[in-house]
């Protein structure tokens, strides 16, 4: 590792804790101005904000689990494993900053700003509901984005051709 990779790392939590501090500020301002299940139009039949709460994973798999204790302290297991999985590949390649790198640090402050409602609150904040023609989107929150945003990112950095170095 190089001397540069501390300094290069940095900006990569920083970017995290950006992403983390605007999740936790999202999600406190919807749960102070909209009640539970409320909304305001931003575009109509297209984007809503709402207030909703989400005890199970993506797309509220597992919210009607008979033991819903057992499914709130295996996803945050899960989420932990995969941040610190993440976190590691960070450090691994911190002293880069690529779209990979940045796409970790993504993933990282997604898993972690679920996690924290998950372990505070029981569930999650969703609030960003999305109507695609008549179909309506999952309700998701930042962190979500985050997440889905770096997996795609690892998605295209992987599938774009690697330029080999001028001799």
């Amino acid at each position: 590792m190089s001397f540069t990779a501390p300094r290069r790392l940095h900006w990569l939590l920083l970017v995290s804790a950006l992403d983390i501090l605007a999740d936790r500020l999202s999600k406190s301002w919807v749960g102070a101005h909209i009640p539970m299940g409320g909304a305001i139009p931003i575009i109509p039949h297209v984007l809503r904000i709402t207030h909703w709460t989400n005890e199970g994973a993506a797309f509220s798999l597992f919210a009607d689990s008979a033991s819903p204790n057992t499914v709130r302290w295996a996803l945050v297991a899960f989420s932990l494993a995969a941040a610190l999985a993440v976190l590691i590949a960070m450090v691994r390649l911190g002293s880069r900053f690529t779209v990979t790198t940045v796409a970790l640090a993504l993933i990282f402050a997604g898993a972690l700003g679920n996690v924290h409602d998950r372990i505070a609150y029981g569930s999650v904040v969703d609030f960003i509901e999305v109507h695609i023609f008549s179909y309506p989107w999952p309700d998701f929150n930042i962190a979500d984005s985050s997440i889905v945003t770096g997996a795609c990112l690892l998605l295209l950095d992987s599938l774009l051709a690697k330029k080999e170095p001028a001799s």
